[in-house]
């Protein structure tokens, strides 16, 4: 058996300054609100919610010691085409996980139940690196990616995110029948015959920190927008994840269902999920005063970081609207590595229709503009710029660490993403401009990854070779699947 170090990056985060603190003031939570049970969650490689449940009564040792679970829940424990566990087998030892005070609060439609986001470790008794960072916890390599950024450059990533989904009503055999709604943009007629559902929704996504800021009807069946204020990148992910368990009890409560998935109807538009981004230096945490009201667990779920400066901003003695150096380095680099970029904004088989569906303003070029929305960027407002290339399927704990990797290497390297362009880019492409089209299918994706070494940066070790095993096996699957197309198309081709 490895003898038990002291000094590992578990005790390390366990001890940190000001944790002991935050583990006392949880117990005072847990009293106040009268909790009896916890969620301790964290993410998988697909941004599947898994974890463990706890009675209260035990937070202390399990703040201490952490909760233990196989290595292979990082990959939903799901098995490959040919039978294997993928990313881990069973020989694998297990994870611990040890619980981030400052994410706790409650859930309010069972406010005897709260949720505490968990940062994962290899197993104490490991062989070979016990108690470091498992490089599979997707969600702590972006905490890590992101302080590294930090020390090195001295600034740090806002961002919002714009998760497009779809109500859908349920058959009595309990399969999905269709949207709620007509696919009628921006119609409110649409939205009110939504608000029920809408509501409940906002009521419970302020009650565990999202500053709801607005929302509408989108162009599908039931397809709706709801929108939160941008922050830390992190705390952005934490609260996508967050809204996405809200809608997905939601749909239990009123007997539909909550599709994320990017493409259920061709001839309609799809759910993307655009990430609008910025880098900042300066600015503090402050806990937002209309939550105030409905505060059930830490300040730190309640709370934006505000003020400082975005070097977004055109710098008006360089030019009137351009973003400033680092803002047009770091489109730079979005720019050279949008392939690869590609497979974790367009993670799935299914994303690729959106892509393919080129009639509703599908982001599949690897050009930049202002307001364009055919581009795989625009700069949509002063001081930030949307990168549209990703759908309401991704994990955005991989999106943002692959992100501050394409910002970095944009900044360390000077990449220039030249002019913007203005026009239609279809337009442009028949008046002669030569655009790189980006990966039209998973596995030329998979591809772009596979040979993009700043990309595959943001998977350190085991992250990626999970995420490579789960989207190769699911490309596979694809392609080795005889669909209602094949039948259609072959069936009576010959004679």
């Amino acid at each position: 058996m490895a003898k038990i170090q002291d000094s590992t990056d578990l005790e390390a985060h366990v001890n940190q300054k000001g944790r002991a603190a935050l583990v006392k003031q949880v117990r005072a939570k847990i009293k106040e609100l009268g909790i009896t049970y916890i969620y301790c969650q964290f993410v998988s490689v697909t941004g599947r919610i898994v974890g463990k449940g706890i009675p209260a009564d035990h937070w202390e040792t399990v703040a201490e010691r952490g909760f233990q679970l196989v290595y292979g829940s990082t990959a939903n424990l799901f098995v490959d085409r040919h039978g294997d566990y993928i990313g881990y087998g069973p020989e694998a030892s297990e994870l611990v996980g040890i619980p981030d005070p400052e994410t706790f609060v409650q859930l309010p439609w069972d406010k005897r139940v709260a949720r505490v986001f968990c940062t994962c470790f290899r197993n104490r008794e490991e062989k070979v690196n016990p108690g470091s960072h498992l490089t599979s916890d997707c969600r702590g390599n972006l905490r890590n990616i992101h302080n590294q950024f930090q020390d090195d450059h001295g600034m740090h990533m806002r961002l919002g995110t714009e998760p497009e989904m779809m109500w859908l009503t349920l058959n009595e055999e309990g399969e999905v029948d269709g949207g709620i709604t007509k696919p009628n943009c921006y119609h409110i007629d649409q939205f009110e015959e939504l608000r029920p559902t809408f509501m409940k929704v906002v009521e419970y996504s302020q009650a565990m920190g999202l500053d709801m800021i607005q929302g509408d009807h989108e162009d599908a069946p039931g397809q709706l927008e709801l929108n939160w204020m941008y922050d830390d990148v992190l705390r952005n992910a934490d609260r996508l994840t967050t809204y996405r368990q809200i809608c997905a009890q939601v749909a239990r409560e009123q007997g539909l269902k909550a599709c994320f998935m990017s493409k259920p109807f061709m001839g309609v538009s799809a759910s993307g999920c655009h990430h609008n981004v910025s880098l900042w230096t300066g600015g503090k945490d402050e806990v937002n005063p209309l939550n105030q009201e409905v505060m059930g667990g830490m300040d730190d779920v309640f709370s934006y970081r505000k003020g400082g400066k975005n070097l977004f901003m055109p710098d008006p003695k360089i030019h009137e609207s351009k973003p400033g150096p680092v803002g047009l380095q770091s489109i730079g680099g979005v720019i050279k590595h949008l392939g690869a970029l590609t497979s974790i904004g367009s993670s799935t088989v299914n994303s690729y229709r959106r892509l393919w569906d080129t009639g509703f303003w599908a982001p599949i070029f690897a050009d930049w503009g202002y307001q364009n929305r055919t581009c795989a960027l625009r700069v949509s407002a002063p001081g930030r710029f949307e990168y549209r290339s990703v759908d309401s399927m991704v994990n955005p704990y991989l999106m943002g660490g692959a992100l501050v990797k394409a910002f970095e290497d944009g900044i360390v390297n000077d990449l220039d993403p030249g002019d913007p362009e203005e026009r239609n880019i279809y337009e442009a492409i028949q008046d002669g401009k030569d655009v790189k089209k980006l990966p039209m299918n998973l596995g030329e994706a998979l591809n772009e990854l596979a040979n993009d070494d700043v990309i595959r940066s943001s998977m350190p070790d085991e992250m990626y070779k999970v995420y490579h095993h789960y989207k190769n096996d699911e490309w596979e699957k694809f392609n080795a699947t005889v669909t209602d197309w094949d039948v259609e198309t072959y069936m009576d081709c010959l004679p």
